[in-house]
């Protein structure tokens, strides 16, 4: 019997994304497959389609900020029932037993996979996924309100963490996307005072917007020494410029997964003064728990540009060259 087909959006070489039929995927051991019904477009995408991050297969379904309905249940799953709303990110699965995992950080998992990379994605009808690496969520929220969280919303909670901005203190973040412009949001609700500084009238539109302290270019000094920076833009030669604005015992955040060669620094100006320099590699799940709480508990909103399944290409054109602000998500109920 011929399997069950389904539309996808698959990579084709580098830059190249196709439509196109597949075999829809099948619930195996500990797993579900889900109705996808919207899926979030982010950067990583792009570096997954352009080959900044090394190909793991000849093609791939990419998307990694997935809301969807169960629709089949593997052999031992337990978690969730046929209709239930759920979340997918972008950590798909870790080997448990390493020292990483053991210690409670599975982010720095030895041998990872990840949604959209490693296995296929949300841009499709259909996708599967472990049921231990999947969010519970509410049939109340929306579907494409609710995406960006889930990728864009998490990465930037574990940065603004690893930033160590003290109560009431300065932030700034280079460059304002979709993450950004949760981060600030957060960061906002607890006191600290934020600035801006991005590429794009667009989103610096959007910062102002979001009442944001300062807007500015992407490499202007803000009009304080920061406390914290966060460097969301995959851009290497914004670190210097973040580490030159921070405070002596600051903290720059450097939150991508992908990032152009970092330009050569002095000691003195940039790092000396006890200044640190962190990463983020992806999240656990425990941050998705925490974050997603946190979403609700603060009513955190999400500017969104919705594009139906037939402009999945188009919305990452318009992502690549700075064309829409906020988060863009593909909405599978749109036509």
């Amino acid at each position: 019997m011929r399997a069950a087909q389904m539309s996808a959006w698959v990579t084709r070489g580098t830059g190249d994304l196709e439509r196109v039929t597949i075999p829809r995927p099948a619930a195996v051991a500990r797993g579900v497959v889900i109705r996808v019904i919207a899926c979030g477009v982010c950067r990583t995408d792009l570096h997954v389609i352009d080959g900044d991050l090394a190909r793991h297969h000849e093609t791939v379904v990419p998307g990694h900020q997935i809301v969807g309905e169960v629709v089949e249940a593997g052999t031992g799953s337990e978690r969730f029932r046929l209709g239930d709303r759920i979340g997918v990110a972008w950590l798909g699965s870790t080997c448990g037993s390493c020292p990483w995992c053991v210690g409670g950080r599975e982010n720095l998992c030895a041998a990872p996979t990840f949604t959209g990379w490693d296995h296929d994605g949300g841009f499709a009808e259909f996708a599967f996924v472990d049921e231990r690496f999947a969010y519970p969520l509410p049939k109340a929220l929306d579907p494409v309100e609710t995406a960006p969280l889930l990728c864009a919303g998490i990465i930037g909670y574990r940065a603004l963490c690893r930033a160590h901005l003290p109560g009431g203190g300065v932030l700034g973040l280079y460059g304002f996307g979709s993450s950004a412009h949760l981060t600030a949001q957060i960061a906002g609700a607890a006191g600290a005072t934020v600035h801006v500084m991005t590429r794009g009238e667009q989103n610096r539109a959007l910062a102002r917007a979001s009442g944001i302290g300062f807007v500015g270019e992407e490499a202007q000094q803000p009009p304080e020494p920061l406390d914290s920076a966060i460097v969301f833009a995959p851009a290497g030669e914004l670190v210097p410029v973040a580490l030159r604005a921070t405070k002596p015992g600051g903290t720059v955040v450097l939150a991508g997964i992908h990032m152009s060669d970092i330009p050569a620094m002095s000691y003195g100006p940039h790092l000396f003064q006890e200044r640190d320099l962190r990463t983020v590699t992806a999240n656990t799940r425990a941050d998705g728990e925490e974050f997603l709480r946190l979403a609700a508990n603060l009513g955190l909103h999400a500017t969104i540009t919705r594009y139906a399944d037939r402009e999945t290409d188009r919305a990452l054109a318009d992502l690549r060259d700075g064309r829409a602000a906020g988060s863009l998500v593909i909405d599978r109920g749109t036509s």
